[in-house]
């Protein structure tokens, strides 16, 4: 008889015990809070949990004819042309840890199962954050092909898990929540559109009722930026699993002898006190990363709406120097300074700059704008191409397609195959020459429609594309060290951390309307921390909602991000200008806090209203928004209370009046000759009056606190 081993990693709040026996793959037998397992409770926990030897409930690949056998969605699935051999992995060696005490770590395990023809190598990593990161590398090892259906990464919930949360969305209203009991049976958000999608980020369990400060939760990504599946699933003898992974279409993988596919990264995240626990687990490890941006995220402009196709250099040069007088630390010229672009009709795919536009280039305009004291960015949108263009017409071949069944136009666009090697390189030395010859230090990289019907050399395209999209990425990265990207996908379509791996920020809606973009921003930052969420203080009326907002309204709305403005500045009045001054400079000097502390979000009891704030880690300042989305149904607001203080402590608080509702509105305590002290303690619990914004929508008020140093 095997001697149980049993392997357990910790971090933070968060535990991940498994049973490395063998001789089959490892079991998880226990995901999310810690119980504070020692090494003594071992040889008694798997009586303890009930589980038999060769359960398959727990394993990191579970089989159908092992043990109790697995019944569910298949973690691994494929085909020898038509012919199956049931899976039988066992251990290749001994797996292999690294524990770090108190502080995660790593396991890796081999195995094989020779009668199939595979191998499995299995990554398994629990960060300082405590987030799980799992992905599989599947090899064939026969002489025959081996195409590969499924390959998923799924770790077991518990019995109390009751309530899912996911997210639908579409253009200009990015991932809205929708809540489900978790029943028996699947439920699958799947992407088949060649891109994350707007309804893509988390999908999360919990247990009943759970919110933003409390409750157990439970949640999955897939860090991917191409066709992918993520899932809980619910079998009739009660086991439970959370998955996810790349969607592979029919044929799409096709193994010969040697050959090897490895999953994306599927990224776990469990959470004793909330949602705000998961974004606070996802934040600190997208912070951990050596590549994030360690820079003061600038204040950025961008010309598209101010503009949209209609280059004029001299109207831009002026838009350049308001821009610098308000403050602006990064000027972006959008789409239509290239080649045929006066429309979306025509050019796309023609990367070199229109001489009738730019009789001198881009470079002088450049120059304007270094000298003012900004970055230079620039648009571009490689992965798609018009027709109409002088790219189409000589490389019809360099189509994603079926070139005698080409799909429907999106946007007048179809989209270039990135991973034909020709297609890759021209891109590449496109892009390239232009960030060097132009002088760009920053690239919009947008991405604006669906791959659909996607084929590379007759055979499903989207994974092909996805990885060839990623190198081309990387290797723009490796010519020009500090060049920043921002991915952009018709707005927030494209917001994962397989793209946030190589670039700084992604763009989080084309809607900057502040009452849709509240929305947007709360569920987008559940996974993203607010420095990598472009958000921008647009004109009013807003140019896809068309609804009117006070300025202070839209500048407190796009603080909590990375912000910038976009709208053209020459149509504003000088007491608009001031107040965008002033507000840019209310940035500059709190987002070392806003892009470095804890996101918190109170379960405010009126759905009308929201309070969200920013804590910095060591509890000693934050700011806090309410901000008033509808008309509330009570008269008075529900009290306004502060999450995320250090209970003990007192704060000073102060209404920071350019980001604020007119002080009519403002409560008595925010209108005192001095600032009001409180606790941390009765800030949660008991809260302060709410503004007189019950009937006025569209307004916030931002409070500053400071915690009150003792002598």
């Amino acid at each position: 008889m095997n001697r149980t081993t049993l392997v357990v990693l910790s971090a933070g709040d968060t535990a991940l015990v498994l049973d490395t026996t063998g001789p089959e793959v490892p079991r998880v037998l226990h995901w999310g809070a810690d119980p504070g397992l020692g090494a003594e409770d071992a040889a008694q926990l798997l009586d303890a949990t009930g589980r038999a030897p060769g359960d398959q409930a727990g394993s990191l690949l579970p089989a159908q004819g092992r043990g109790g056998g697995w019944f569910g969605r298949p973690a691994l699935a494929g085909h020898r042309d038509g012919r199956v051999r049931p899976l039988r992995l066992e251990l290749a060696e001994p797996v292999a840890v690294d524990a770090r005490e108190g502080r995660g770590g790593t396991v890796r395990v081999r195995a094989r199962d020779a009668g199939a023809g595979l191998a499995l190598e299995t990554e398994l990593e629990l960060t300082g954050q405590g987030v799980v990161r799992l992905r599989h590398t599947l090899t064939n090892t026969a002489a025959d092909p081996y195409t590969l259906d499924v390959l998923a990464c799924l770790l077991p919930l518990p019995a109390h898990a009751a309530e899912l949360l996911d997210f639908t969305g579409r253009w200009a209203r990015e991932r809205s929540p929708q809540r489900s009991p978790l029943r028996h049976g699947i439920r699958s958000r799947e992407s088949r559109r060649g891109r994350t999608g707007f309804d893509a980020g988390l999908l999360l369990a919990g247990t009943e009722g759970f919110g933003f400060r409390h409750g157990e939760v439970w949640g999955v990504h897939p860090a991917w930026s191409g066709n992918h599946v993520q899932y809980a699933e619910r079998l009739p003898d009660g086991t439970t699993v959370l998955g996810g992974g790349e969607l592979l279409e029919p044929g799409e993988v096709r193994l010969a002898r040697g050959g090897s596919y490895r999953t994306p990264w599927v990224c776990f995240a469990n959470s004793g006190s909330g949602l705000d626990g998961i974004s606070r687990a996802f934040h600190g490890l997208l912070r951990a990363r050596p590549h994030h941006p360690a820079t003061a995220r600038p204040v950025t402009l961008n010309i598209w709406e101010a503009v949209y196709f209609d280059h004029d250099p001299e109207r831009l040069r002026a838009a350049a120097r308001t821009a610098a007088e308000v403050g602006v630390e990064r000027f972006v010229v959008d789409d239509g300074w290239f080649r045929h672009r006066r429309h979306d009709r025509a050019g796309l795919g023609d990367w070199y700059v229109d001489e009738e536009v730019w009789p001198d280039g881009l470079r002088p305009f450049a120059d304007h704008v270094h000298a003012l004291g900004m970055q230079f960015g620039l648009w571009f949108e490689p992965e798609m191409v018009n027709p109409d263009s002088d790219l189409a017409r000589a490389h019809p071949d360099w189509l994603l397609a079926d070139p005698d069944r080409l799909p429907h136009q999106q946007r007048h666009q179809h989209v270039l195959d990135v991973a034909h090697p020709d297609a890759h390189a021209h891109l590449l030395e496109r892009i390239s020459t232009l960030v060097g010859e132009v002088g760009v230090d920053y690239v919009k990289w947008d991405h604006n429609r669906d791959l659909a019907d996607a084929v590379h050399d007759g055979r499903p395209g989207v994974h092909a594309q996805t990885a060839a999209v990623y190198r081309l990425l990387d290797e723009l990265r490796r010519r020009h060290p500090g060049l920043e990207i921002e991915s952009c996908s018709s707005g927030g379509a494209r917001a994962d951390l397989g793209i946030l791996e190589r670039t700084d920020r992604i763009w989080g809606s084309d809607n900057i309307d502040p009452v849709e973009r509240q929305s947007v921003q709360r569920w987008t930052g559940l996974l993203l921390p607010p420095e990598l969420i472009g958000s921008h203080v647009g004109s009013s009326p807003a140019h896809i909602s068309h609804r009117r907002t006070d300025l202070a309204f839209r500048c407190a709305t796009a603080l909590f991000g990375h912000a910038g403005i976009e709208a053209d500045l020459s149509t504003w009045s000088p007491d608009e200008l001031r107040a965008l001054t002033a507000w840019v400079g209310a940035y500059k000097r709190l987002r070392p806090l806003l892009h470095g502390g804890d996101v918190v979000r109170a379960d405010h009891p009126d759905p009308a209203a929201w309070v969200h704030g920013v804590v910095s880690r060591d509890r000693a300042h934050a700011l806090f928004a309410h901000v008033q989305l509808e008309t509330s149904a009570a008269e008075r607001g529900a009290p306004v209370r502060l999450p995320g203080l250090e209970p003990d402590a007192r704060y000073t608080l102060r209404v920071r009046p350019e980001l604020s509702a007119p002080e009519p509105t403002w409560p008595a305590w925010a209108r005192r000759a001095t600032p009001l002290t409180a606790t941390g303690r009765y800030l949660a619990r008991v809260g302060l009056a709410a503004p007189e914004t019950a009937n006025r929508p569209g307004h916030a008020l931002v409070v500053e606190a400071r915690a009150v140093r003792t002598p």
